[in-house]
């Protein structure tokens, strides 16, 4: 499984270079965070670690993760803009997310996908075992709202 980036391509998490505007227009269409305010994504990026590849200076993917760096991660709004995809950009980005030094053993790591599960798989995610002990407070308009 190629997990290399290709030549003219780079993995920064250095929020200073995130395109802030990309990751919203990309998100606020996506499936899973549809009409996501700007505000909503600005303050998940400032608390989380987040990842950007890029080619020629201009960011072509994303993701970020939820953690305390110690016990447990959330992997989440992990996107390859589609021009991009097929080059293995979204391999060499899992890669370097799971091989992130403050994300080394961790006893949970978890994400949600709709439509992704061979790349997760492929990367050792799994059906969550005993999913009826998960519980969560579930707020789907809380994108859509600025605080």
């Amino acid at each position: 499984m190629p997990t290399e980036l290709p030549a003219g391509f780079e993995i920064s998490t250095d929020r200073a270079r995130l395109d802030v505007a990309l990751v919203h227009e990309f998100l606020r269409t996506s499936y899973w965070a549809e009409g996501r305010q700007r505000t909503v994504v600005e303050r998940s990026i400032e608390h989380s670690l987040c990842f950007g590849v890029y080619h020629g200076g201009r960011q072509v993917a994303f993701a970020r993760v939820v953690s305390d760096r110690a016990v447990f991660a959330y992997l989440m709004d992990v996107f390859v803009v589609p021009e991009f995809r097929g080059r293995g950009i979204s391999k060499a980005l899992m890669r370097a997310v799971l091989d992130h030094p403050e994300l080394q053993n961790l006893r949970l790591f978890l994400l949600r996908t709709s439509d992704a599960h061979g790349l997760y798989e492929q990367f050792g995610f799994r059906p969550v075992a005993n999913p009826e002990s998960l519980m969560a407070i579930q707020n789907p308009d809380s994108d859509k709202y600025s605080r």
